[in-house]
């Protein structure tokens, strides 16, 4: 069976290489780094080859769903390992392998906690392996299935805000209910949700995203400053579109959601979603999601998400072609891509089909 043994090291390639492949979404450093750490202080992890398991044996998406920059959000690792099990005695067949929904500095760690603590393998795989805003483009495309039910759990918040959620219903209302969860939970839920075979993750989602980011991580944190930027649009084959200072920066999270514009220089501007959607130069369009856009650090090279933006950094923007990227098959649905517009208010429908 091909089975890859994660240690301790991994987690700091796999967060910062998340972080990379999370395009100014998916969560934070440091929360990443907290939870895969964790993983390795009550049990030890491996990481499964999709290939290596059976087309009908039944697999599980966990992950985080809200604003990463909202303030009050409050998520501890006991909320991961309960909505897991809050889902597995929902379902009446056993639970074969877990797997992210994205890749991000916290979500590409999703799981590692929940394998150890549950003996539940974790699959080298993710719905997407990009991080990405709604809930609707992280499940595989299951929209498009006619009659699925969509069974999710969700946790998350404290004290007067502690919310405990377990749905089913379509995959639109689940996830609707979800979201305002994690708002009225303070901003962020810990979330399973959505089982499916095997045979249809495999042809929906993005085998080796996992590998990928360790790899991704690696590169990065291999060498320092611009040498380090350059290793890792080297090994997605991506580019270096500018470096430059922060002149102007605003944010507001509303619905869930953190959504804001960034301007570098007064001359480019990138608009988000939780993620990067759009750079332009000059009002020339020069990326849009799912190309991965993101920003880091000019001197540390230490990726930057969306939330952590501020006036007068010194940042350094990246991209990638979507061509080069590891996408789940949600990322060619125009239906789920057509929200977009309405939240940044920018044509995006065209650049994509």
């Amino acid at each position: 069976m091909a089975i890859t043994k994660l240690d301790e090291s991994m987690v700091e390639y796999a967060v910062y290489g998340g972080a990379v492949l999370g395009g100014g979404g998916g969560g934070h450093i440091e929360e990443g780094l907290q939870i895969g750490r964790l993983a390795f202080e009550i049990g030890h992890p491996e990481l499964l080859n999709i290939n290596e398991l059976d087309d009908e044996d039944l697999l599980v998406t966990v992950s985080l769903v809200g604003a990463p920059g909202a303030k009050d959000k409050f998520l501890k690792p006991i909320h991961y390992a309960k909505a897991l099990e809050l889902l597995k005695h929902k379902l009446h067949r056993p639970i074969k392998a877990i797997h992210t929904n994205e890749n991000g500095a916290g979500t590409t760690v999703n799981g590692w906690f929940q394998s150890a603590i549950t003996g539940i393998p974790l699959v080298d795989f993710a719905c997407n392996g990009r991080a990405h805003p709604t809930g609707a483009m992280g499940s595989l495309n299951l929209s498009e299935v006619d009659g699925y039910v969509s069974h999710q759990t969700a946790i998350g918040g404290q004290g007067s805000q502690y919310v405990e959620m377990n749905i089913s219903g379509s995959l639109e209302k689940a996830a609707t209910m979800v979201r305002k969860a994690s708002v009225e939970a303070g901003g962020l839920v810990a979330v399973a949700r959505n089982p499916v075979t095997a045979a249809y993750a495999r042809a929906n989602g993005a085998a080796g995203a996992i590998t990928q980011a360790i790899e991704v991580g690696e590169a990065l944190l291999s060498y320092r400053g611009e040498a380090a930027i350059d290793a890792v649009v080297t090994k997605l084959g991506g580019k270096v579109v500018t470096a430059g200072t922060v002149t102007d920066f605003n944010l507001v999270t509303t619905g869930g959601f953190d959504v804001g514009t960034v301007w570098l220089d007064g001359a480019y501007e990138l608009t988000f979603w939780n993620e990067y959607m759009t750079l332009e130069q000059d009002g020339q369009r020069l990326g849009t999601f799912p190309d991965l856009i993101m920003t880091l650090d000019a001197k540390t090279a230490r990726p930057v998400v969306t939330a952590a933006v501020e006036k007068g950094q010194q940042l350094v923007v990246i991209s990638v072609p979507k061509e080069k990227l590891l996408l789940s098959s949600t990322m060619s649905n125009a239906k789920l891509m057509k929200p977009i517009e309405e939240i940044i208010h920018k044509s995006v429908i065209p650049y994509l089909f």
